[in-house]
């Protein structure tokens, strides 16, 4: 798998733990894309700059949540906005529902005492 190259350092990732709803599951895949290409990419392109998204399917190994939301954000701020965005949409608890919001610092241990990160 490739990684994309983001246009900044990302101070804040956030994995969103989501399930699909019934309602969404219930669209055949034509109209969820359309769905996705009217309500959601607009949204990803408007805070593509400072926010960046990578997304799971785990459907396949777990009952509690059907995806994850990987975000990068460049600081929390951009984040919050983005995520006001999304709460505007039927993306947010009507479409998927949000189990769980994990937000993290990528190896903040290591930098907090100025040590090389840990890597395989």
């Amino acid at each position: 798998m490739t990684t994309q190259q983001l246009p900044f350092e990302p101070s804040l990732t956030v994995f969103m733990l989501v399930k699909t709803s019934p309602e969404w599951l219930g669209f055949p895949v034509d109209r969820r894309f359309e769905l996705l290409a009217e309500q959601f990419t607009p949204i990803l392109k408007k805070h593509a700059a400072k926010v960046a998204l990578r997304f799971f399917d785990v459907e396949f190994y777990s009952t509690r949540v059907t995806d994850i939301w990987m975000w990068d954000a460049k600081d929390h701020h951009s984040y919050e906005l983005l995520v006001e965005d999304l709460r505007e949409t039927a993306f947010w608890d009507r479409y998927f529902d949000i189990v769980e919001i994990l937000s993290g610092v990528e190896n903040a241990y290591a930098k907090n005492y100025d040590r090389p990160t840990i890597t395989a």
